[in-house]
């Protein structure tokens, strides 16, 4: 178990350097850049999100995923799947070119035709890389993704920075994300020691597809329902009405996804290497369940609380009604490790099947309410995703109950403590800031100060054994 364990605390640590040290570049970068640019540019942007993200799921159809599961991997399977995301991202980049007018058409924003055809590379480049990316995540090598990626948001952050200052609006942004994702590929390849061979295997690819196809079919619905918001309040509301909520997305998608993405990739491998053990396995799912949640939960709500004066203070007052959403966001996007966790187990366990079954009734009952929401405004349709949330939550750990016997009861018996104590603390810093009459700067520092301190000593007082656990595995690690 020990040697799980450094596995384990060293893939953390090296994912929580690629993730917050990129991530916290490139969200730096976007506030320089929101300050210079106007939300209708993030906005046009916003709306060819969807397309970009539902054409990068296909590129990767799962592959990643079942080669990382696959115990047994050889050099035809590698190839093998490289080659089809080639051929595959050629076929979507070719189709994302001819329907940009027909995209343009229905947003009725003519300039999405270019921007369209231009940003859409950015699928071809990303599919020479998902073999390397799943071999260095098998072998928990997040070291050399972590360079690569962080040397990328430097040059490309500085590129689109300098654009955005000279007057380039929205193409300072598009220029930044190629740029950012053509250097990451580039470094990738120079880093990494695999190559293609000139193999393909149909067998191979059954095998392969056979598990990934189900985990390609759900994570299209997933992409399709995360930016299903983005066409419609694109579609029926304005450009600067999608800035707004892009931003807001992004703020609350920082500590929440990101966290979550390390927890992901980390636990993904490590639970599949012990994924024949059922006891054991139930053990490590829940201490990653509660260690996820002692760290994200805190985060989410003091983003929350402090949401007012972090956008004055970064964004200016031209965003200010980003706070509000982000602040009802902020409740939706805290479970977000507890649903990935919780699915997770199912593709550890070979349950493909049941993963894109929950995934289509969450994402009929998701819709369902969107559809009840729009008619009442922007923020009605944020406080459903609450709601969705929530529900999908019950859902989520259904047949992990089954699994593992480690379903929604245990799992809140176990999360309970942390949830009341993050929700208690963010109500004494809302409560701590509406009293405080300061400047926005200084009500953000004493804001944070005050949450930290609350629910740190707290957690220590209370004797909170995730607070023990981190104390001893940092200890452990660092003799």
């Amino acid at each position: 178990m020990e040697s799980l364990k450094q596995k384990t605390f060293h893939g953390i640590i090296w994912s929580s350097l690629e993730r917050f040290s990129v991530q916290g570049i490139q969200f730096v970068v976007m506030i320089i850049m929101a300050r210079m640019l106007t939300p209708d540019d993030y906005g046009l942007v916003g709306m060819l999100t969807i397309f970009l993200a539902v054409s990068q799921s296909l590129v990767d159809s799962g592959f990643s995923q079942a080669l990382i599961r696959k115990q047994d991997r050889t050099e035809v399977d590698n190839s093998t799947v490289f080659y089809f995301n080639i051929g595959i991202g050629v076929i979507l980049y070719g189709l994302l070119f001819v329907c940009a007018p027909l995209i343009a058409s229905f947003y009725k924003e003519p300039s999405l035709v270019l921007i369209m055809r231009v940003i859409g590379i950015s699928v071809f480049i990303n599919s020479f890389v998902v073999v390397q990316r799943a071999l260095l995540t098998t072998r928990v090598d997040f070291k050399t993704q972590a360079k690569a990626a962080l040397i990328a948001a430097l040059l490309s952050g500085c590129c689109g920075i300098g654009m955005a200052a000279n007057g380039y609006g929205v193409w300072s942004i598009v220029i930044q994300q190629l740029l950012n994702l053509g250097i990451n590929v580039s470094l990738l390849w120079y880093f990494s020691s695999w190559r293609p061979t000139w193999c393909y295997s149909w067998k191979s690819f059954k095998e392969l597809f056979g598990f990934g196809s189900k985990l390609l079919a759900s994570g299209l619905l997933e992409t399709i329902y995360k930016n299903i918001y983005l066409i419609v309040i694109g579609r029926v509301f304005s450009a600067s009405d999608l800035g707004y909520y892009t931003r807001a997305q992004q703020f609350s998608d920082f500590p929440s996804s990101n966290l979550t993405g390390i927890m992901q990739r980390v636990t993904y491998p490590v639970l599949c290497s012990i994924q024949n053990d059922d006891t054991r396995l139930a053990d490590v799912y829940r201490r990653f369940l509660r260690l996820s949640a002692f760290v994200i939960f805190p985060l989410m709500m003091g983003l929350a609380a402090v949401a007012q004066p972090l956008i004055l203070v970064l964004l200016k007052e031209q965003w200010l009604f980003t706070a509000i959403l982000l602040q009802i966001l902020c409740f939706s996007m805290m479970w977000y490790p507890v649903h990935a966790i919780n699915l997770n187990l199912l593709q550890v366990k070979g349950r493909s099947d049941l993963f894109l079954r929950l995934e289509i009734i969450k994402k009929i009952i998701g819709v369902g309410i969107l559809c009840i929401t729009i008619p009442m405004g922007l923020i009605a349709m944020c406080v459903g995703t609450i709601f969705s949330s929530l529900i999908a939550l019950v859902i989520n750990t259904y047949y992990t109950g089954k699994l593992i016997h480690v379903g929604f009861v245990r799992q809140m018996r176990d999360l309970t403590p942390t949830l009341l104590l993050s929700i208690s603390m963010g109500g004494v810093v809302y409560t701590f800031l509406y009293y405080l009459s300061w400047g926005a700067l200084v009500q953000l520092i004493c804001g944070v100060c005050v949450g930290v301190f609350y629910y740190l000593f707290l957690a220590s007082c209370l004797r909170f054994r995730e607070w023990k656990e981190l104390i001893d595995l940092l200890h452990r690690n660092n003799n």
